[in-house]
This record gives structure tokens, sequence and C-alpha cells, in this order.
């Protein structure tokens, strides 16, 4: 067992004698690169990846800035983004390419394996975190300046290469393990929107006689079945809300929850109206919701009494829904989900859902003992698909929260590699 001393550092707590400790303006440095006119755009995600944006396109992502404002990123540099630091976003580049100023290209003759190792841990140790005036601002020369007058820890190269090593190696079987669930999950996810797809479009009786339904996105249905204009079944609800009502707030992932319980749920700031109250509309229980992201995630179903945005267009179910259960999920299935979003061109580009759109689409009619028995089924099927999923993301935390105390130890001495 090697000595060991306190580090000063309280985070880190103590480290081998021998260790020493540094800020990193006395052995880091921030690069500009210039930029080639055939370079692709580099981004570094919160998993650490640091490479080309078209291998790795996520929702919202955009670039504005002209070409004089990208700066050149060569396969192996360490980066740290300027924005999401604190989240994890540190690594090494695996292209050569160019990326906007929030990206602190460093330059050290430390390893910069290990170094992304150690930074890491000091972001989910919160250090980066406590830099959040510095790190959340889009100006490099005030993150290069806080990231350079933070103390690093720092082993002997040999020492560093070692840890690197044997870090990558711990890491690439634990990265396998995620990714393996990831697949789990992604498979189930889909078994569970075929599942609603053939629910309540097919039925539950596989040997029922089948007819065209014609509608093509619905496809064949049972015998008995119809197709309708939804309106003469939904009717839209205009009543304006009153002062003192609940708050609520429509997501396609969360449902219809109170704005509290949204801001708690996912940590985002939510605008609360203190004032002028008739411009929020008023939501009953057994209303469906069609929400700003209604082309993504389809209509959502409130049980709750209360008030909300103006923009959100509720509808009022008729006698003829004899079993709400069964819109609900048919107005999230993934058939109708894709052509509500055929309705229109421009909801990409800010413009809002209207009633207009819904009643394009038409709806199933069925008795009302089938309609039941299906959200029964449904209920049951997909709950029993979530638990499954719910547990593969449990195994998944727990092997990430593993990765980062594995990382803590070896980082700051506590465990010896070999």
């Amino acid at each position: 067992m090697r000595e060991m001393k306190d580090s000063g550092i309280e985070w880190a707590g103590v480290i081998p004698n021998a260790w020493n400790i540094n800020k990193g303006k006395y052995f880091m440095e921030l690069l500009t690169r210039p930029t080639l006119e055939t370079d692709e755009v580099i981004t570094c995600f919160r998993d650490g990846e640091v490479t080309l944006r078209s291998k790795r396109r996520e929702e919202g992502f955009t670039v504005s800035l002209t070409e004089a404002g990208y700066q050149g990123i060569e396969i192996g540099d360490l980066v740290v983004h300027g924005m999401d630091g604190f989240a994890g976003s540190i690594g090494i580049s695996d292209s050569r390419g160019k990326a906007t100023p929030v990206l602190n290209v460093l330059d050290t003759e430390q390893n910069k394996r290990y170094m992304m190792y150690l930074m890491r841990t000091m972001a989910y140790c919160e250090l980066f975190l406590s830099l959040a005036t510095g790190i959340r601002v889009r100006t490099c020369d005030t993150n290069w300046k806080k990231l350079r007058e933070i103390d690093y820890i720092l082993p002997t190269i040999p020492e560093q290469k070692a840890i690197a090593d044997f870090l990558d190696n711990e890491c690439d079987e634990l990265n396998t393990l995620i990714s393996d669930l990831q697949s789990q999950i992604e498979t189930l996810e889909e078994y569970k929107r075929s599942v609603i797809t053939e629910a309540v479009t097919k039925g539950l009786d596989p040997d029922v006689e089948m007819r065209d339904s014609g509608v093509e996105w619905i496809g064949s249905i049972p015998k008995h079945w119809k197709v309708d204009n939804p309106k003469w079944h939904f009717v839209q609800r205009k009543d304006r809300a009153t002062k003192g009502l609940t708050q609520l707030t429509a997501s396609q992932k969360y449902g219809v929850v109170t704005q509290e319980e949204y801001m708690e749920i996912t940590g985002a700031k939510v605008v609360t109206v203190e004032k002028d109250f008739d411009i929020l509309k008023l939501v009953c229980p057994g209303d469906f919701i069609i929400h700003m992201r209604s082309f993504q995630g389809g209509l959502e179903y409130s049980e709750k009494y209360g008030s909300i945005s103006s923009a959100y267009v509720m509808l009022i179910p008729q006698k003829t829904i004899l079993e709400p259960r069964y819109y609900k999920w048919f107005f999230k299935s993934p058939v109708y989900i894709d052509a509500l979003s055929s309705t229109t061109n421009l909801i990409r580009e800010g413009q809002a859902m209207r009633y207009a759109n819904f009643i394009q689409l038409p709806i199933i009619l069925m008795p009302e003992a089938e309609q039941r028995a299906i959200a029964d089924y449904l209920d049951e099927k997909c709950t029993e698909i979530d638990s499954i999923i719910s547990e593969k993301k449990r195994q998944i935390e727990t092997i990430e929260e593993y990765k980062k105390s594995l990382i803590f130890e070896y980082v700051t001495g506590k465990r010896e590699v070999g």
C-alpha cells in the first residue's frame, strides 16, 4: 500500500505522496487551429465523444456561425465543451474537423487521455458546475480563464499512461454493456410501438374478418369497425380559465402535469402566468389536448382540472366516444402521430397545430366492449414493457455510476494499476 497525503483539494481527498498538484496554466494552453474548406463540423457530446456531427445528428443542434467563426480540431485533441463540460462533455477527438469556439481545444505535455479522465471526474464531482458563470457562457477566453486556474492532480507521465490505458480497457467493457442494454431498450420500445399500432388498428381477435378501411395510414380493419371524421365526435373547449386554477403543462413524455410537477421532474424552468389570466384556457378531466409537440408525440389525455397555454387546443369527447381510454392509445399510436405530422409542412417552423389539423385524420369507431378490451390490454401490456425498460435503464445508471467511481479511484490514486 503506497503512502498517501492530503491533496488539499476538497473533492479529491488523499492522493499518493509522489503525485503533484499544479494549476492548468502551468502545463496546458488553449489552441486555436485554422480550418480547411473541406472540414466537417465536430461537436462534443455529454458521453465524452468528440466526433463529426454527421456521425451523431441530434435534434435541435444548429450552427449559425460564419466560416470565420470556426476553429480547427485535429485527431487526438483534448476538447472541453464550454457549455456542457460540467455534464461530462470532455473527450479526445476521433476526427479532423471544425467547431465553434464554444469547444476549448487544449494542448498539454501531460497524457491527454489521463487528463480527459481526470477532468471528467472533476466535472462529476461538481467542480465544473461551481464555475457555471464561466463554463456556460459562449466565450472561450472566459472558459479558459476558469480552467487554467483549477488545481489538477498529476502523477508521473508513465503513471498517467498506465492509468489511461487501464481505464480505456475497463470503460470500453462497461460501455459495451451499456450499449447492449440500450439496444435492448430500443428493441423493447419498437415492440411497444408495434403492439400499440396492431391493437388500435386491428383489434385483439386474430381470426376476425378484415376489410380495407379506405385510409392508407390505417390500412385494413375488422369488418364491423368504421372510420369517421373526428369533428362529429370531438369538439373544441373554448372556455377561458379563471384566476387561481392550477397551471398545467402538456408534454409528450410526461403527459398532462402541473407546472410544479414538470419543473420537479425535468429541472426546467416554466414561465408561470401571474396576471392576465384570460390568456389561459380551461382544461377539464377527460379532455384531449393538442400541444406544441403533438406532431412528435400525439395528443395528450388530461386527468386534471386547471389552466393551460392558449396555444393549446382542448378537445371534448362527445357521447359517441364510449371508452376514452382507447383513444388515449389511438392518439399516441405511431401511425396516428405520423399521419398527424403530415397534415402541415410548417409545424417544424413554429406554427402551432390546430383543430383543422386534427379533423383531417379519420378516427376508428367500434363497439364499446372492444374499445374497453383494447384499452385494458394496452394498459397491462405496455405497463409490463415499461417496467422491463425501466429496469434496464436502472442497470445502465448503475453501470454509469460504477464507471464514475472507478475513474475517480484511479485518477486520485486511491487504487493502483497492476
